[in-house]
């Protein structure tokens, strides 16, 4: 017997095992799962007569909320693509993508009507714009608001037996650096064999809780929204990343885990009110979205009191590729094991990873020859939206090229070295930006930082090191740059130290490095990335 593999069947099968466990909480607002179903079924029912077909694209403008997560079952129960934006986006970068994915019908949170407001008049293909929250006011909008769609109309549920397991469920836009953004394309089978393989690799309990840290629309957020409904889990949602209610809902709702990019971590840890809450509920983080240091496991483990450890994917691979916990039969202790569980990881089950140079062949696995990760999983993309060319090239040989460099050990374990387009090469030496990082992190006074190459007459090019003191700490140039060369050979450390108030971020906490370049090269840097392979956006 075939059973097409979509994660519909995951909610329908909490809703038939746990129909009073409770599903959501947003807000004030508490959902169990019969009730989420029954809400998710209303939102199929309503795009239905709102006219959306099968295979439309159907957006969604707003934060982390319940309505959002409503839209991951909702959009496929009705045979659309679901497409979540990124709310961080500007105006003109949210039209291109609208209009290159021809999404039929937006859904808006209030917060953000001033946002679609100046691109509207830009789209091609969105006929109907609703509002999410509040009571639409706008002549452009629906007239009534998304609830109110939801109580007027009649549950949809679609025959799970017609549902084409490689059909598109979801599509979701990486960022552009040099280029416009690529969708990339996730089928039903991609979405719930991933959810399957992260259950094992994380061994999630049943009934587990997860704070929703991350934005959904983001690669570390949605994969969880799959894999806790098929184990019951509940849904804490967060709508923006702040320390304290961070800790509030641990404590309140007794949540077990959530993911974390770096900085949202370091905040954690030095956030003076964090004594004030009951944590022990927590069990576990993982620091993703960027590389995370030996010195941040350890400070997040001491301070916070739970398991922490690394894991990384891309939008393209749904996003889970591999997570750095101790395997069993290792034994690390002491240091070695903050540094074991800091680096990239190894595969999740039904993952394979290879690290392979310039002609795609492996390189020894001795933690130190460099070379670019390459994947293919069940979570792999079908490809990128409209871009055959593209595609062939990122899944060439039947394998995701992630523009990734890193090594690979004995025991199975990658580390990124760095992006491509990040490697630093300095007198013909190449200097992975990430180790410099992981080292001034170290040093007690340093809360963030950057390394990049800045032009140097005699090298080509040298690091250049900018950071963000701790507050109340001090540190001159001269002691950090000793601070390094105790640790580094000399040639890898930087040449200079910059102190500033803060460092460039997406709306994720990711450092924007090419934003901190420009400063430096001034027109230089666009030769510089011209011979880089083309990169895609890191997901974890």
């Amino acid at each position: 017997m075939n059973i097409p593999l979509t994660p519909l069947r995951f909610l329908r099968y909490a809703e038939q095992q746990y129909p009073g466990r409770t599903a959501v909480v947003c807000n004030q607002e508490r959902f169990t799962y019969a009730q989420f179903s029954e809400r998710v079924g209303r939102l199929a029912g309503a795009l239905r007569k709102f006219g959306v077909q099968a295979g439309d694209r159907v957006a969604f403008l707003s934060a982390n909320c319940h309505r959002l997560l409503e839209a991951y079952y909702g959009v496929p129960e009705a045979g659309a693509v679901l497409l979540p934006l990124n709310i961080r986006l500007a105006s003109e970068e949210l039209a291109y993508i609208l209009n290159d994915s021809g999404s039929t019908i937006l859904f808006v949170e209030k917060q953000f009507l001033g946002l679609a407001e100046s691109f509207r008049k830009n789209l091609r293909t969105v006929k109907t714009f609703v509002q999410l929250d509040g009571s639409p006011e706008a002549s452009w909008l629906a007239p009534h608001n998304y609830d109110s769609y939801l109580s007027a109309a009649t549950p949809h549920r679609a025959d799970i037996s017609s549902v084409d397991e490689n059909a598109l469920a979801e599509l979701f836009y990486t960022s552009g650096t040099s280029a416009n953004p690529k969708g990339v394309m996730l089928t039903h089978r991609n979405i719930y064999l991933h959810a399957l393989n992260v259950c094992l690799g994380f061994q999630i309990e049943n009934g587990a809780v997860e704070l929703h840290t991350i934005p959904l629309f983001h690669a570390n957020g949605w994969g969880v929204a799959h894999f806790l409904t098929l184990l019951g889990g509940k849904h804490v949602m967060i709508q923006r990343f702040e320390t304290k209610e961070v800790f509030r809902l641990i404590e309140k709702e007794k949540v077990h885990s959530c993911s974390l990019v770096p900085i949202m971590a370091t905040a954690l840890v030095n956030c003076p009110e964090r004594h004030n809450y009951d944590l022990n509920s927590l069990r576990r983080i993982v620091i993703g979205g960027a590389a995370s240091s030996p010195t941040l496991i350890r400070e997040v483990e001491e301070a916070i009191g739970c398991e922490c450890f690394s894991g990384y994917g891309l939008t393209e691979t749904s996003p889970s590729l591999t997570i750095s916990p101790m395997k069993s039969d290792l034994g690390w202790e002491g240091e070695q094991r903050y540094i074991g569980q800091a680096m990239t990881g190894y595969a999740f089950p039904g993952t394979e990873i290879r690290i392979v140079d310039a002609d795609d062949r492996d390189v020894p696995r001795d933690g130190k020859a460099i070379g670019e990760i390459i994947a293919r999983s069940d979570g792999v993309m079908e490809g990128y939206w409209r871009q055959p060319e593209a595609s062939a090239e990122a899944l060439r040989g039947g394998w995701f090229h992630t523009g990734d460099m890193a090594t690979f050990n004995e025991e199975g374990y990658v580390l990124i070295v760095d992006r491509k387009k990040d490697i630093i090469v300095s007198g013909g030496e190449n200097i992975s930006s990430l180790e410099l990082e992981k080292a001034i992190l170290a040093h007690p006074a340093i809360l963030e930082a950057a390394v990049i190459p800045v032009p140097d007459p005699k090298w080509g090019e040298v690091p250049k090191a900018l950071v963000v003191l701790k507050p109340n700490a001090v540190a001159t140039e001269s002691e950090l740059i000793e601070f390094c060369r105790s640790r580094l050979a000399h040639y890898k450390c930087p040449r200079s130290f910059e102190f500033l108030d803060s460092l460039p971020k997406t709306g994720t906490g990711k450092i924007l490095k090419k934003d901190i370049r420009k400063k430096y090269w001034q027109g230089q840097d666009t030769m510089r990335l011209s011979s880089a392979s083309p990169t895609r956006k890191s997901g974890a």
